[in-house]
């Protein structure tokens, strides 16, 4: 019997094993280099209240900023605890804002379109898209963590045969060319190079279909990223592109740029309120200066594969 549980026992050690071995193989075939592994390791140990305590709220989890004005009841409370309430569920109000106001750009999206979610975070803006339109989304992170918590929030939300979440390279995707309606980084380009991620890009999307961003970009008429974007960058380990940065690349890869839309203007609000609140981690200052200093823009790219 003692042989027979150590048998179990050891049967159990070689799958996990296998396990695991399996596990590092597919890293080493998703992640390329030692700054995406870095990436990578920084948001499976990420566990913000920012992020976590926002999506509490009706369940969307998000990994980006807001956009909006701030419904001043929510600062209005007399009561710590109410007033706390009310201004995370208004920050989450507005974060929601944005993706809903990204999803506006999408263009004629119909319930038989396949979309692409690159850098999908735990997956809010994924939801959001298949609710609106009816139709297929699939998520894309370096994020095994990210990965897991959005595949297993489709399970619960019952779309999982609609909504689905790989652990993918954004600049090798792995999806078969022109599988795709539209494409969009919500507030992920800044990890990657612009060039190889367009390129990618043009090849997954559909001749005429669509690509958006929302992104940060830094004012080139500072000749070089001040301070502030410094900041920005050192606490998320990333790397800010300018504005001609983007249009060129594009360009250069066969899309049409369509609409830039500068938000900076409609994104103060949100900053401003996450620096007076209990989920501020301490970058909301830079943010804020760059914003208002004018060497940071926050804005919305639309562009189309030709």
């Amino acid at each position: 019997m003692r042989g027979t549980t150590r048998a179990h026992a050891t049967s159990i050690c070689d799958l996990r094993r296998k396990r695991d071995m399996a596990g590092q193989q597919a890293a080493n075939e998703v992640i390329k280099s030692r700054y995406q592994q870095s990436i990578a390791d920084y948001w499976n140990k990420e566990h913000s209240p920012v992020n976590i305590r926002l999506g509490d709220v009706d369940g969307l989890y998000h990994h980006h900023y807001g956009i909006g004005d701030v419904n001043q009841a929510a600062l209005e409370a007399t009561d710590a605890n109410s007033r706390h309430e009310r201004i995370i569920a208004e920050l989450h109000r507005l974060e929601s804002a944005q993706a809903g106001f990204l999803l506006d750009h999408l263009g004629d999206i119909q319930p038989d379109d396949h979309l692409l979610d690159s850098g999908s975070g735990r997956g809010g803006t994924s939801f959001m898209a298949n609710r609106r339109f009816g139709c297929r989304v699939d998520g894309i992170s370096i994020s095994q963590k990210q990965v897991d918590f959005a595949n297993q929030q489709a399970v619960d939300r019952g779309v999982s045969n609609r909504v689905r979440f790989h652990f993918r390279n954004m600049l090798d995707t792995w999806f078969e060319d022109a599988r795709f309606k539209a494409v969009w980084n919500n507030e992920s380009t800044m990890y990657v190079d612009l060039p190889p991620l367009f390129k990618e890009y043009r090849r997954i999307i559909r001749p005429g279909g669509r690509y958006l961003t929302i992104t940060g970009a830094w004012n080139e008429e500072f000749g070089m990223p001040p301070e502030a974007v410094s900041l920005i960058n050192a606490r998320y380990g990333c790397n800010v592109h300018a504005r001609s940065e983007y249009l060129s690349a594009l360009d250069a890869h066969g899309f049409q740029v369509l609409q830039v839309e500068n938000l900076t203007e409609q994104t103060l609000p949100y900053w401003k309120l996450r620096a007076s609140s209990s989920v501020a981690t301490g970058v909301e200052e830079a943010f804020i200066t760059a914003y208002e200093e004018g060497s940071f823009f926050y804005l919305l790219i639309a562009a189309d594969r030709e």
